[in-house]
């Protein structure tokens, strides 16, 4: 078997073994933020108990996009924490949340939506399939690219950044969130 090969049969066991024991952890009761995420209530309604998502929150209040995250979705969010919007340039938080930078705010939080429900199982298939790479349409119509790394799934901007899923399949009654460890940004 040639070495490539063995890589992508290692990373392959490695990741099957990840997504295992998190399907372990998605039976029990998930906390983001120290609040539990109930499968039963939607994206908003779960993310405002959330003590790592107030900027978040706040963003998508700004952004007027309640009322599409409390749709029927189903979405799939890569949520960005407090302290990924804490490690933008500073002021640029401020800047965003200004009315007259909604349509900005707007394109940078869709950009962390892909239409449908995307767990950790079905994007690992898609990383699979795609022999270790997913390219995924956001709801902005940008592009992210998952890749499996370390065990851990990466998600890739169209600027290069990248963010780590620190928590995932936390389920909602309309999709699932992945909590993530940067803010993506479109071109």
């Amino acid at each position: 078997m040639s070495t490539s090969r063995k890589f992508h049969r290692l990373a392959s066991i490695t990741l099957a073994v990840a997504l295992a024991a998190g399907a372990v952890a998605a039976t029990a009761q998930v906390m983001v933020g120290g609040a539990p995420m109930l499968a039963t209530k939607d994206i908003i309604d779960n993310a405002v108990n959330s003590k790592d998502h107030t900027t978040l929150v706040a963003a998508v209040k700004a952004a007027g996009l309640v009322d599409t995250l409390k749709g029927p979705g189903p979405f799939t969010v890569f949520a960005p924490t407090n302290d990924a919007f804490a490690a933008l340039p500073a002021g640029t938080v401020d800047t965003l949340l200004k009315p007259e930078n909604k349509g900005t705010l707007t394109t940078i939080l869709t950009y962390h939506v892909v239409p449908g429900k995307l767990d950790a199982a079905a994007l690992t298939k898609q990383i699979m399939d795609g022999k270790g790479m997913a390219t995924l349409k956001t709801a902005s119509g940008g592009t992210l690219t998952a890749k499996a790394m370390g065990g851990k799934v990466m998600i890739t901007d169209e600027k290069g950044g990248s963010a780590t899923v620190t928590i995932a399949d936390v389920y909602q009654s309309n999709g699932v969130i992945h909590v993530v460890d940067k803010v993506l940004l479109p071109k």
